[in-house]
């Protein structure tokens, strides 16, 4: 028998986490250790038939976007995220590349020449490619530990058996340390087993079927960590990190954000950003999110974000200045571009000629 644990009672430490209903908001329990969320997710593998790379050698590309650009212009490039070279099939001129796949996926059937760039610069083209199955992968199970169920859940597990459970689509809410909501996970919810918990009387360990929920990468572990720590207190937090963990720096402030109301400075405050570390698109952001709304601050994450926040509601009002040092650093590393499709455009430019749409006299340092 497992009695219902209310959320104020919780007695496994302070309720980090939530399980709660997306259609109907009904909370299905709170615990404060979820053993799985980080993980490795399925990754897309292609065997790019014919590589030649733009320029000589084969780069790494641990960690890049990569997108994949057909020759046939009906199709649409699609994305690899977080892409991996494997380097080249012995004695063959095909490459492997694994990564993540966006929700488009490849075109299907296409059997064309495809060339390869990271957004900066071309990397290769090849006259084809194939989708290599991975093997059957069984995921590891999201186990919240220590979760106090509310009545609903309590009722639920005591009618049905230990297996096979469905509570439907879910969402994992997460709580920095001073109880502020963070970010949450969507999931469908599939009990798989849970037992009574060692974390104390009354509470249990509930098992979730892994293969119905993406883990958070393991490389992000420790800025979750640092977030759920709390927010931090001092700007530039990122900077030591290489891009994609900066990528996973800035996704915790956008969500953090966008749960927020934010209070809106009046017209004419003066703005300083902090230009020493842009050196990427995602530093591009967080320092802009710096310089308007203080550490771990949020304004725009790609230029049509920028421009809902120039219009205010996200801390700026029009009109404004900006004096952004050390603008060449940026100016550097963001003036060749290239957009998915794999037309050239200066990033730079385009984000200081948006700020002067939007009211705020750049001044560069």
């Amino acid at each position: 028998m497992i009695s219902a644990v209310h959320e104020d009672e919780n007695k496994g430490g302070y309720a980090r986490y939530t399980l709660t209903g997306t259609e109907d908001g009904r909370v299905w329990g709170v615990c404060a250790e979820a053993e799985g969320l980080f993980g490795e997710s399925q990754r897309g593998t292609y065997e790019l038939f014919g590589w030649a790379p733009e320029e000589s050698g084969v780069p790494a590309w641990v960690g890049s976007r990569v997108w994949l650009v057909p020759d046939d212009e009906v199709l649409d490039e699609w994305l690899l995220e977080d892409a991996e070279s494997l380097g080249q099939l012995p004695g063959t001129n095909s490459l492997l590349l694994t990564g993540l796949d966006d929700y488009e996926g490849p075109p299907e059937g296409y059997r064309g020449h495809v060339r390869v760039h990271d957004g900066h610069r071309w990397l290769g083209s090849c006259r084809e490619f194939a989708r290599v199955l991975p093997p059957e992968q069984v995921q590891p199970s999201l186990v919240l530990r220590g979760l106090a169920p509310s009545d609903q859940l309590r009722v639920a597990l005591m009618k049905d058996t230990r297996r096979g459970l469905d509570l439907e689509e879910a969402a994992l809410e997460m709580r920095d340390s001073q109880g502020e909501l963070l970010t949450d996970r969507l999931l469908w919810a599939t009990v798989s087993d849970w037992r009574p918990s060692s974390r104390g009387a009354g509470l249990i360990d509930l098992e979730l079927d892994g293969g119905r929920f993406t883990p958070v990468p393991e490389y992000a572990r420790p800025i979750w960590e640092r977030w759920i720590a709390g927010q931090p207190d001092a700007v530039n937090g990122w900077a030591s990190l290489d891009t994609r963990r900066r990528r996973a720096w800035h996704d915790l402030v956008r969500e953090r954000a966008c749960r927020r109301s934010h209070r809106d400075r009046p017209a004419g405050h003066a703005y300083e950003l902090d230009g020493r570390h842009i050196t990427d698109e995602p530093a591009l952001y967080l320092a802009l999110g710096e310089a308007v709304n203080g550490p771990g601050g949020y304004f725009g994450g790609c230029l049509a974000a920028l421009d809902d926040c120039l219009g205010g509601t996200f801390g700026y009002t029009a009109p404004a200045t900006l004096l952004w040092r050390d603008a060449s650093i940026a100016r550097e590393h963001l003036s060749h571009n290239l957009t998915p499709d794999g037309q050239p455009y200066d990033l730079f430019t385009a984000v200081v000629e948006l700020l002067a749409e939007g009211g705020m006299d750049v001044t560069l340092a």
